[in-house]
């Protein structure tokens, strides 16, 4: 399952930091952090999608604070 998430993201170097600590979650399957058009994009198999959903949004937290993914 693939799905896209608007995203509150204040600079490029933080999204992709944000990218880069979802991709290590097992279970995903490719994550993108836009910082140009506020997109979060994350694939994982469908079984695991809300697991792992709630794991990237919780690595993002860590890395920008002040991030906000909307569901």
């Amino acid at each position: 399952m693939k799905k896209t998430f608007k995203c509150e993201v204040d600079c490029a170097n933080c999204a992709a930091k944000m990218e880069d600590a979802v991709k290590k979650i097992e279970g995903v399957v490719s994550a993108r952090v836009n910082f140009m058009t506020q997109k979060f994009t994350l694939e994982a198999a469908d079984d695991v999608f809300d697991k792992v959903f709630d794991a990237a949004v919780k690595a993002c937290k860590k890395v920008e604070p002040d991030c906000e993914i909307e569901a």
